[in-house]
């Protein structure tokens, strides 16, 4: 008889409040086995090369040397998943940038429920952490970015470029925009993600992008040059009317577990724009958005996967590429390039 062997953790946190109910509310899943607690950088440095874990759950604010410094430092040297411990910040971004795989927001610890809901959701992510890739393997097959020139004077009003992405995702999405002309159609994009970190991701792509993004909002106008990331907890659906398209953005059930959704998004737009649509689906685990994006294909619109070598975690673009809904999976850094290549094979730009 196999018994799975368990995920073995090194939880890091300067709070001995933090780190003691960390550690009780790993204790209760018999999947995890907590090997280690750390209260600073180096102490983390030392228990890592002892212990060996499989995952770690990181602070952000530590004394000594905080969470993100201690990511760069250590990420090309000892690859492993990790899962940030966050207060409300955008350091958050950083520490993802530098190669942490996930985050869960700190809890104000004024309420009970409120601590379960962060340690159900930490469980959740360590799990998904335990099986992703990171480090030099995650960023191995990414190609060099393009950046593109010419003329796309001619866009499209009537096109809608449709990406989503969970685990893995923030940077994916970063690497897939980055370089995009403003003058490209109007892009929708849903991140699993919770509410108010959403506005700080959009607001971070805006820093970096050529293009305009910015958090949805109910009404907004998609349209060339700009791109909308959902809001946390609300679904973004895409319609349109006699003057193009605009997104509904509602506090509507979760679905697949999530809001928003990527398939929500994904059918509204294989209704709304039918062929004049790009779908791109990204790293993440589960199955969301892959119904969505073969109705996208059914309806004409042209589908694009990551590939399992790139992809943090091939859960979402590999059930999406199973059923059939990707008409062309490549890695990451081939993803901007694809969109412009259809986009110009089809005249939208």
């Amino acid at each position: 008889m196999n018994i799975k062997r368990k995920i073995r953790v090194l939880v890091v946190d300067d709070s001995m409040v933090f780190r003691e109910t960390i550690v009780h509310g790993f204790s209760k899943d018999p999947s995890i086995e907590v090997v280690g607690t750390a209260v600073d950088a180096f102490m983390a440095r030392d228990k890592i090369l002892e212990l060996q874990p499989d995952v770690m759950t990181l602070d952000i604010e530590m004394p000594k040397l905080n969470g993100v410094d201690f990511l760069k430092k250590l990420m090309p040297q000892y690859p492993i998943p990790v899962v940030m411990v966050s207060s409300l910040t955008d350091n958050v971004f950083d520490a993802l940038n530098a190669g942490a795989v996930d985050f869960v927001g700190k809890p104000d610890g004024s309420s009970a429920a409120g601590m379960n809901a962060f340690i159900n959701e930490l469980i959740i992510k360590v799990k998904i952490a335990s099986t992703a890739k990171v480090g030099k393997l995650k960023k191995e097959y990414v190609a060099e970015t393009k950046i593109f020139g010419g003329n796309t004077s001619n866009i499209r009003s009537d096109v809608v470029i449709a990406i989503g992405a969970s685990t893995g995702g923030t940077e994916a999405i970063l690497e897939v925009i980055k370089n995009l002309p403003r003058e490209i159609p109007g892009i929708v994009i849903v991140q699993h993600m919770p509410p108010v970190f959403t506005k700080m991701y959009a607001d971070r792509l805006n820093n970096v992008c050529k293009l305009e993004v910015k958090e949805a909002q109910d009404g907004d106008v998609v349209r060339s040059g700009l791109a909308l990331v959902a809001p946390g907890s609300f679904q973004l659906k895409v319609l349109r009317d006699r003057n193009g398209y605009f997104v509904k953005c509602f506090e509507g059930e979760k679905v697949n577990g999530h809001a928003p959704s990527v398939d929500v998004m994904f059918e509204s737009v294989a209704e709304a724009a039918k062929d004049k649509a790009l779908g791109v689906i990204l790293t993440g685990m589960g199955g969301d958005g892959a119904r969505g994006l073969l109705d996208m294909r059914k309806n004409g619109a042209y589908t694009i996967g990551q590939d399992e070598k790139t992809a943090v975690v091939y859960g979402m673009p590999m059930v999406a590429y199973n059923i059939g809904a990707v008409e062309k999976q490549c890695p990451l850094g081939d993803i901007e390039g694809e969109i412009m290549d259809c986009l110009k094979e089809r005249n939208y730009i």
